[in-house]
């Protein structure tokens, strides 16, 4: 089967396809003004959107990674998941404090996610 790569860069593709599997890469903020609330849902609008575009939505959330630059952060950006998920179909997901590339990021997620 071949590979569909969505938003190809230099260094990394935004998603790519294969065997009706959808693999995001890492989403962040690009407004780094914003509170965690703020990026969360920027971050969610990402994923929304190239989920879109390789044929997925977030009903089909397969596996979620989260990485958070402070866990003290955890409830502010666990409210927004929780308003953002779609009912009976949140995925398995982790969530763990790590560095991230910028000091201005405060979130990053990683979604895997079935087509339709």
């Amino acid at each position: 089967m071949e590979i569909q790569r969505l938003h190809v860069g230099s260094t990394l593709s935004e998603a790519a396809v294969h065997n009706g599997v959808v693999y995001l890469a890492g989403q962040v903020a690009e407004d780094l003004t914003q509170d965690i609330a703020g990026q969360t849902r920027e971050v969610l609008g990402h994923v929304d959107r190239l989920l879109t575009e390789a044929g997925s939505d977030k009903t089909r959330i397969l596996m979620c990674q989260i990485f958070l630059a402070d866990l003290s952060d955890f409830s502010a950006m666990n409210a927004v998941w929780n308003e953002w998920v779609a009912p009976g179909h949140a995925p398995p997901r982790a969530t763990v404090q790590a560095g991230l590339a910028k000091p201005e990021w405060r979130v990053e997620m990683v979604v895997t996610a079935a087509q339709k």
